[in-house]
């Protein structure tokens, strides 16, 4: 599986309906997910973006990766605060998201994955 590019309308029902209820987060999916805030003109994010289609790959059928253009959904990107990119929200199944900002590195990204399949 790839990772897939998402807007608004899909992260409503995929990720978290905030306009149904902003204060209180409930995530949707049916697996963990990691949702990667980017532009296209960013160095960093042009980076990490093979290294979260390596990690679809290989977490194949465990987690969603999904990608948020911030130039074309500044809405999403309020929502969040994001205020630089890349930005990366781990959703796990049940619990709270957490945000890490920056191109991680490999590693790094698959430790918060095995974190997030716990």
């Amino acid at each position: 599986m790839a990772t897939v590019h998402i807007g608004k309308a899909d992260f409503l029902k995929k990720v978290w309906n905030f306009e149904a209820d902003a204060k209180n987060w409930k995530f949707l999916g049916d697996k963990p997910a990691i949702v990667d805030f980017y532009a296209t003109w960013c160095g960093p994010c042009q980076m990490l973006s093979p290294v979260l289609e390596e990690l679809s790959n290989e977490y194949a059928g465990k987690i969603d990766i999904y990608k948020v253009d911030t130039d074309e959904e500044e809405e999403l990107a309020g929502v969040f605060g994001i205020t630089s990119i890349p930005t990366l929200i781990f959703c796990p199944k049940n619990g709270e998201p957490q945000m890490a900002k920056g191109a991680l590195p490999k590693e790094q990204l698959k430790s918060a994955i095995e974190a997030l399949l716990k």
